[in-house]
């Protein structure tokens, strides 16, 4: 018995129509159903589904989802961000071999990250740099 993967992810959201125009404008997601209280969307294989919730807040913590982008699109995804007036948090200082993040929230709070780097750069990185972790098996594989 085992998990075979992420199914998909849910958000609770004040207004369908706001969410579905920001995540298919703003981040390229696919529209696959619509309906007055329910909205799913395809970001990059991911099953990414809103529900009407008015009211709901979102936690204002760094709990967050982080999507993988090319190096060469995210100072794109910056100007297309700031053009639309969505305000990024700063920047977290990092060497470059950990890759280079934008932070944002969504129009209902979520917080995102769009980031350069595969998992496996992160953990080698951490190896020759960190001695306060462990490392154990399959921390390098990318999936």
């Amino acid at each position: 018995m085992s998990i075979k993967g992420l199914n998909h992810i849910t958000f609770a959201v004040a207004d369908i129509d706001r969410a579905a125009e920001f995540y298919t404008q703003v981040l390229g997601a696919k529209l696959l159903v619509k309906g007055k209280k329910t909205v799913y969307l395809d970001l990059a294989g991911i099953w990414l589904a809103h529900n009407l919730e008015p009211g709901a807040k979102a936690a204002e913590t760094y709990t967050h989802i982080a999507f993988s982008v090319a190096e060469e699109d995210l100072d794109t995804y910056r100007r297309r961000l700031q053009e639309r007036g969505i305000q990024l948090r700063r920047d977290r200082i990092r060497n470059p071999r950990e890759g280079r993040s934008l932070y944002f929230r969504d129009p209902d709070g979520h917080l995102l990250e769009l980031h350069t780097k595969a998992r496996a750069d992160r953990i080698e990185y951490y190896q020759s740099t960190r001695g306060d972790m462990d490392f154990f098996d399959g921390g390098k594989e990318d999936g």
